[in-house]
């Protein structure tokens, strides 16, 4: 499909890609990856014909048509969210337009037989047939699945862009990007402005893809789902692996290796030559060796290799000061910006050192609540923190909250107490600030940079609650593990809003779902989460729309479709018996589930676990719940693809 030929790029003295070819074939899933500055995003802008470079070929098929989202894009739209988006289908609406002129001007003429007038209706046939393949007949319902899947109401379909944030109109310009169904598709970090239920939407969507897509993302979990080839960008040339990103990690650590042994002893032979021309450069009797050796040097094609980064969190960051055992207690908390309900009565109890996520749709409340606790909004109801509680906040603005004027060495050294202050250096060197780095003001560095900068500062004061909305939104892989293995080892009570499911997985043990207002807690890790979930709402579709209000009727109608295949009765006794089993288990899932709510209000009540043995059993009770309800849960899957087989062999 498209070919990059020997492509070569230079910005004054930096050479960003050196004589680079590969090629993009139907249905590659293509992950991009390499270093920030390494040259993902100018790659990507090359591909989609904006980008020039010094010398190379891009080819492409004639039939190829590129889809194109950038990192970030100018706005100035005044139309609503739905014709905005409509403007994906500018060549059906246009053909819409001229099919409707066609027809009432035909519908004027009565010269049917002259050359004109088969002319119009040659070409109102070609507008019919061409208006017909490009799915002219079902835009609409596209456009209302698309918007739907990422996140929009169909109330907010008539707002008009202008209203909305740079987030949301992304949204709106990833939209038209996929409705246009090009057949290859160039996005650079798509799931910056989603949550995790638009990310698992189109997560959806481009795994069933039909076309050819390259990607360039910081989430490990989305790039793992979607790609099945990975194109490492390094010192100006590109590895290429036919594998998914995390068993490319492995992979190039592999070759890392390799070159690295090249290198030592491409290191240690020129030293050894060099060593040999110093020391016989002044006698006559080795005159030609010494010119032969150092032609050869000037002849060698000297290895480069990109450094690996293995920096660890090894620092003991200060113990906060213990608080009391409740950390936090909300009780019908609500907040309106001005009619419009965030949050409704909502009730919350934060346990020390608890770690917990706050996840969902954006717009649902969750920074609202994490400013509200911070004390950065009103409220209109209860809040009482607990004793001794310190509060850090990493908000999703922070690293615009800096003193842009000082050094980032300064910026630690004015937070950082007693002994910890010998350490700087090595703090600023496992989150990535090495040599020079340390005196650049904080107004040169990019937002991952700054995000960085801010999050070692906030880890080095002894806060014994830490909210951090969204802080690995500018963060590099790399980064987001340095990040993660530092809340690892954090001694506080963490609560941290993301749509990252692979930063949030081990690092939190409590999901609060934020919904209609209101907040639903589960216990468990994110895919936990996740997992129940999406089961909980397949569930509710399989059982509300087929299988609850399925009449005997429908069971008749199926099984007469069936004569030549099954028996009548028979296949009718088969598909009853697995409805039946399948609303049996939902019964059980339901019972299950009120025993284990029941449990957890007990757990809320320190008092009536007070004796040793009594915890003991209360706790295997849990567990033997817990593990009915998994075993409930994969009868569930394995009943609904029964009926849904059955069904499907209509």
């Amino acid at each position: 499909m498209i070919s990059v030929n020997r492509v070569s790029l230079s910005f004054g003295a930096f050479r960003l890609f050196n004589d680079i070819s590969f090629m993009v074939n139907p249905k590659d899933r293509i992950g991009l990856v390499g270093k920030n500055g390494a040259g993902k995003s100018t790659l990507i802008k090359i591909i989609a014909g904006l980008q020039n470079t010094d010398k190379g070929v891009i080819a492409k098929s004639e039939d190829v048509t590129i889809g194109y989202l950038p990192q970030q894009m100018v706005f100035n739209s005044i139309r609503t969210v739905l014709e905005e988006t409509s403007e994906a289908f500018s060549e059906v609406l246009s053909l819409e337009k001229e099919i409707v002129a066609l027809n009432k001007e035909l519908t004027s003429r009565d010269d049917y037989e002259s050359q004109d007038y088969r002319k119009l209706i040659q070409r109102l046939t070609e507008c019919n047939e061409r208006f017909t393949l490009i799915g002219g007949t079902n835009i609409h319902v596209e456009i209302e699945k698309t918007l739907l899947g990422l996140g929009f109401s169909i109330g907010e379909f008539d707002r008009r862009t202008t209203e909305l944030s740079g987030g949301w109109r992304m949204r709106i310009e990833l939209a038209k990007t996929l409705l246009k169904k090009p057949n290859v598709l160039l996005l650079d970090e798509p799931t910056n402005h989603l949550d995790i239920e638009s990310i698992q939407w189109l997560e959806d969507y481009l795994q069933n893809f039909q076309g050819a897509v390259i990607l360039i993302s910081h989430d490990r979990a989305f790039l793992d789902n979607i790609t099945n080839r990975t194109i490492e960008i390094s010192l100006a040339k590109i590895y290429d692996y036919k594998v998914s990103y995390s068993k490319y990690v492995t992979l190039r650590h592999e070759r890392w290796e390799q070159q690295m042994a090249t290198y030592r002893n491409q290191q240690k032979m020129i030293s050894d030559t060099e060593e040999f021309i110093e020391r016989f450069r002044y006698k006559a009797s080795k005159a030609v060796q010494v010119q032969s050796r150092i032609k050869q040097l000037d002849r060698l094609e000297r290895v480069e290799i990109e450094p690996e980064d293995l920096s660890t969190i090894n620092i003991k960051f200060p113990t906060p000061v213990k608080s009391g055992k409740i950390v936090l207690e909300l009780k019908e908390l609500s907040k309106k910006y001005g009619t419009k309900q965030v949050l409704n009565k909502i009730d919350l109890i934060v346990e020390s050192r608890q770690r917990i996520a706050f996840v969902g749709k954006n717009g649902e409340g969750k920074t609202t609540l994490s400013k509200i606790i911070v004390g950065e909004l009103d409220f209109e109801g209860h809040m009482k923190p607990g004793h001794n509680v310190k509060i850090g906040y990493f908000a999703q603005n922070q690293d615009e909250l800096m003193n842009e004027n000082v050094t980032v060495f300064d910026t630690i050294d004015y937070v950082a107490v007693g002994e910890i202050r010998t350490k700087i250096r090595d703090i600023l060197g496992a989150f990535l600030f090495r040599g020079d780095d340390v005196f650049k003001k904080v107004k040169v560095l990019s937002g991952g940079e700054r995000s960085r900068l801010a999050i070692a500062k906030l880890l080095l004061e002894p806060y014994n609650l830490l909210i951090l909305d969204e802080p690995t939104n500018h963060l590099d892989i790399r980064s987001k593990d340095i990040l993660k293995k530092a809340l690892l080892n954090y001694e506080g009570t963490l609560i941290i809003v993301s749509h990252d499911r692979d930063f949030l997985d081990g690092l939190v043990d409590k999901i609060y779902e934020f919904k209609d207002k209101k907040i639903k807690e589960h216990l468990g890790g994110i895919y936990d989460f996740l997992r129940r979930k999406k089961i909980a709402s397949l569930r509710e579709l399989e059982l509300n729309q087929k299988i609850v209000n399925s009449s005997q009727q429908e069971i008749k109608e199926i099984s007469n479709n069936k004569q030549g295949y099954f028996d009548r009765k028979e296949f009718e006794k088969i598909l009853r018996k697995a409805i039946n089993n399948l609303q049996k288990c939902e019964t059980n899932i339901e019972k299950i589930e009120a025993k284990i709510k029941g449990l957890d209000v007990q757990m809320g009540d320190p008092e009536s676990l007070h004796v040793e043995s009594y915890s003991n059993e209360f706790y295997e009770k849990y567990k033997e719940l817990k593990s009915e309800l998994e075993i409930e849960m994969n009868n569930w899957e394995k009943f609904s693809k029964e009926v849904e087989e059955l069904k499907m062999k209509n």
